[in-house]
């Protein structure tokens, strides 16, 4: 159906953004060390820094194909859904990639606070389905 296909957007999305947010926290790593006299030579050292560096470039390029699958997903899907749910899996996502990469987890609340995020999750999809299967009146034929 429609709504499994902009679901699977809204997941894809929020792997591409929320796996790769530790590894461009890594790849940004010793940026602090560039040093420069005025502001544009600090940028321009900044960007230089960043866009030479592929431990940085891959993560940011796919970080922005989710970009992309997200624009495109919010042409075909209401925002009361895709905003929610995008940037609740992003959350998760980017919790549980940093877990495998060694970083702290937060302990017992970040725990609860997965929780509620998969239970808020899942309320916005429920109430999605709801509203997919209410006939909405047409104002054409109610009109006659």
């Amino acid at each position: 159906s429609r709504l499994a296909v902009e679901l699977l957007g809204l997941v894809l999305v929020s792997v591409l953004w929320g796996c790769t947010n530790p590894f461009l926290k890594r790849g940004a790593e010793g940026i602090e060390h560039v040093r420069h006299s005025d502001r544009v030579s600090q940028l321009l050292a900044e960007v230089k820094f960043l866009f030479l560096n592929l431990k940085y470039l891959v993560p940011f390029l796919l970080n922005q194909s989710g970009s992309l699958v997200y624009y495109y997903t919010l042409s075909t899907t209401e925002l009361s859904l895709a905003v929610p749910v995008a940037n609740s899996l992003t959350f998760l996502c980017t919790l549980f990639t940093g877990k495998l990469l060694g970083e702290e987890f937060g302990g017992k609340q970040a725990v609860a606070g997965m929780f509620l995020t998969m239970a808020g999750i899942t309320l916005c999809v429920m109430s999605a389905i709801d509203g997919n299967h209410t006939e909405k009146p047409n104002i054409i034929t109610a009109a006659h």
